[in-house]
């Protein structure tokens, strides 16, 4: 650990391989059902650590100041929780779009709150990482886990799942939907009945905000159609990514090479358990 600048830190992409919404609480928040899985598309944290106390992200991204971006609230949260003087620089390599339902700004604030707590030796409870997570956002708590989960609530309690690890083709739409937009329309699926793992695990695995994002974004109806040609189309969360599953890796790859013009993709494969878990032992 004494060599930490040097070590290049994973933040995995996941998809959420269902969505239902069965409820909505008296605070605004959605009930919901989802299953979480990782991909090994991630992007990459680098910590150096400074003896001044302050917090510095030293990668610029476009359209997030430094102080609004979740990197630095986690590691600013995470040294108040622990009382500590030390600080640090966060250097970030972006690999995972913004905005597309990959969980990359959440799975960003997991590795800092989870590689921190290590190199700060803070000794914080992973309980207490989970709470402060939640704060941060709904997705930071299963990146924090590690492991592809079967979630309820508002995503935060979280059941280890057995999914298949599969091939995906992952399409990424010229288009940035807005969460906020989807969970307030009024034509979105709001008590959808409570299913089981089982029944996810035998195939149901429908997204209740598909209807509405599908209708206010024509690039992603766009996308969902282009995947019906190959396998079943998927929205990941909100939006604006859509997936399909695939035999092989191949079979993906040679999909992708028939995108529409204007829509990037990329081709991942499917994990139950995070890339970082590996490198924090």
């Amino acid at each position: 650990m004494s060599n930490w600048p040097d070590k290049a830190w994973p933040a995995p992409a996941k998809l959420n391989l269902m969505l239902r919404i069965t409820g909505r609480r008296s605070d605004g928040y959605h009930e919901l059902q989802t299953v979480f899985q990782f991909l090994d598309v991630c992007d990459y944290l680098h910590f150096s650590p400074r003896v001044d106390g302050q917090i510095k992200r030293v990668t610029e991204i476009d359209g997030v100041p430094e102080d609004d971006d979740l990197i630095v609230r986690a590691a600013r949260m995470l040294q108040k929780e622990a009382g500590i003087n030390l600080g640090v620089d966060i250097g970030i390599e972006k690999n995972l779009p913004m905005g597309g339902g990959l969980g990359g700004g959440s799975s960003d604030a997991a590795t800092v709150l989870k590689v921190l707590n290590q190199l700060w030796d803070c000794g914080v409870s992973e309980e207490r990482l989970a709470e402060i997570g939640l704060s941060l956002g709904a997705d930071v708590p299963v990146f924090l886990f590690g492991y592809a989960a079967w979630a309820e609530g508002v995503g935060e309690k979280l059941e280890a799942v057995d999914a298949p690890e599969s091939p995906y083709l992952v399409v990424i739409p010229p288009c940035h939907v807005s969460t906020a937009e989807v969970f307030s329309d009024p034509e979105l699926t709001r008590d959808s009945p409570a299913i089981t793992i089982r029944a996810f695990l035998e195939g149901d695995t429908a997204n209740d905000c598909l209807p509405v994002v599908r209708k206010h974004y024509p690039e992603v109806a766009e996308a969902m159609l282009f995947l019906q040609q190959y396998s079943q189309p998927r929205l990941t969360g909100t939006g604006a990514c859509v997936f399909a599953e695939f035999e092989s890796k191949a079979a993906a790859e040679q999909a992708k090479q028939n995108l529409p013009e204007g829509y990037n993709a990329f081709v991942a494969m499917g994990l139950n358990r995070s890339p970082l878990l590996d490198e924090m032992q």
